[in-house]
């Protein structure tokens, strides 16, 4: 089934915990010549100077954050352009949603938006052994999502889902379901 798949750029956004970065490596690992581009890796290449987000963030968290964006959708270009399929993914929330998808320019772009439950992102959390939440609550990144993020592209509550079987029903649904633009 997978071979027959068209070449797309893939767009994983949800909250820290919600398994954008296992969802993301299981599909590249399931299709032909794809890439796993993680924009958070432009975040952490800032040594100096870097501003975090926060519920109230600086103007330069935000201008570091919308750089981050650009820099994760040139990458996810050029790989497309070279004949890759593209599955990045990040935290890209609220009004950097269409950004995001206006930054990538090539097209198929899919966007799978993984909306696990408030309580399945806090047993998540606790299980990673991370904190991604040092500064952030569940309930306030959720409430984001939910509430302040354009309804684009295929959103999924994975509450209840293996990772695999997530990845299955990104497979069954995306190609026909999540594209943008």
């Amino acid at each position: 089934m997978t071979g027959s798949l068209p070449q797309v750029i893939v767009l994983l956004t949800g909250i820290q915990a919600a398994g954008k970065s296992t969802i993301a490596q299981m599909l590249a690992e399931r299709l032909p010549r794809s890439v796993h581009v993680r924009g958070d890796v432009f975040r952490r290449m800032v040594i100096n100077g870097r501003e975090e987000m926060a519920p109230e963030p600086s103007e330069e968290a935000v201008r570091q954050l919308r750089l981050r964006h650009r820099l994760t959708a040139a990458t996810c270009d050029e790989y497309f352009r070279e004949g890759f399929t593209v599955l990045a993914q990040d935290v890209v929330l609220g009004e950097h949603l269409p950004e995001m998808i206006e930054l990538i320019r090539h097209r198929p772009l899919l966007v799978v938006v993984l909306a696990p439950r408030p309580d399945a992102i806090a047993a998540r959390e606790t299980a990673r052994g991370k904190d991604a939440y040092h500064r952030w609550t569940i309930d306030l990144l959720d409430d984001g999502l939910r509430n302040h993020t354009p309804r684009l592209g295929l959103w999924l509550d994975t509450s209840e889902q293996t990772p695999e079987q997530t990845v299955e029903e990104i497979l069954a649904r995306a190609w026909t379901e999540a594209a943008v633009g």
